[in-house]
């Protein structure tokens, strides 16, 4: 069970978790009409009253632009003022998981985007390790990532995610912990819900944002980070047969933060990763708020303000 924080925002204000409830009629439960973010935060290792929050104008800025693909406005500032209320009515002691989520929250049966009411939430969880940092098996999953000219890729439209939901316990029902989904051309794009990367030769590899990927922070900080430590990038399409015959293979999300693959289908992998733990190394020190060079990734809430 989730260890949920005991305040959510809600209807524009802090409450009470148990008293963050929706009616069954809910447009965005039956259709699917929402738009979710998700944010790591954690007490700064050295101010127990501050708390880190990764590059959250990001997060708030796609989530923002997420509204837009579900034809409404939720301004950057008002993600950013109600993260801060929130945090501040909880004031956290470890490492937590946010979701802000954009939903439509009218009652009623139509299908549709147009004179509809919406509405904003955010909740958040304890959270450690997601997924093992000693690495994941992943399978090749039957399913498809769906394609940008049928749904929004660009944003974390809710409803996209019954896809990655079945693809995930395909997987774990079959003995993996992950999936890997291929796109409509059978090229590699995603996981379940993280960014895949690839090391060959020394170059660090992604499927780019023509592959149907969605356009994960953490994927976009870690080509940033490489290519400041002069580690080649190149985003192109990924075969499934490369994943086999990597170096290195590894996921990024918010959640997963850097995951290591150990083993694809009946494939075990390398377990010397020189790349991926440069990158993670230098990563978990930016979240901690322990390399002043990134400090401008980190934005720093004080709870006793």
């Amino acid at each position: 069970m989730h260890q949920f924080l005991p305040y959510a925002w809600f209807g524009g204000q802090c409450v009470p978790f148990a008293e963050a409830t929706l009616s069954v009629a809910t447009h965005a439960l039956h259709y699917g009409t929402g738009a979710f973010g998700g944010m790591r935060a954690l007490p700064n290792p050295a101010d127990n009253n501050e708390i880190l929050l990764f590059r959250a104008d990001r997060h708030a800025r796609r989530l923002s632009q997420s509204a837009r693909l579900l034809l409404t406005e939720l301004a950057e500032e008002t993600i950013h003022s109600a993260i801060q209320a929130f945090l501040q009515a909880n004031r956290p002691t470890c490492p937590i998981y946010l979701r802000p989520f954009v939903y439509t929250s009218d009652l009623g049966i139509a299908p549709r985007l147009h004179n509809i009411q919406t509405d904003f939430l955010i909740y958040g969880i304890e959270m450690g390790d997601y997924l093992s940092p000693e690495g994941v098996s992943c399978r090749i999953s039957s399913w498809c990532r769906q394609e940008d000219r049928s749904l929004p890729l660009r944003g974390k439209i809710s409803g996209a995610y019954i896809t990655s939901s079945l693809a995930k316990t395909e997987a774990v029902k079959s003995g993996f912990d992950e999936a890997l989904l291929l796109n409509s051309r059978g090229k590699v794009s995603e996981a379940s819900g993280m960014n895949l990367f690839i090391v060959r030769d020394g170059v660090l590899i992604t499927p780019g944002v023509d592959q149907d990927i969605l356009e994960g922070i953490t994927r976009a900080s870690i080509m940033e980070l490489a290519r400041a430590m002069d580690i080649p990038v190149l985003e192109r399409a990924v075969d499934k047969t490369e994943l086999m015959i990597a170096d290195e293979v590894f996921l990024s999300g918010t959640a997963a933060r850097v995951t290591p693959v150990r083993r694809i289908e009946s494939t075990d992998l390398s377990s010397h990763r020189p790349v991926m733990e440069r990158l993670r190394d230098r990563l978990t020190a930016i979240t901690e708020g322990r390399d002043s060079s990134y400090d401008h990734w980190v934005t720093r809430i004080r709870l006793d303000a």
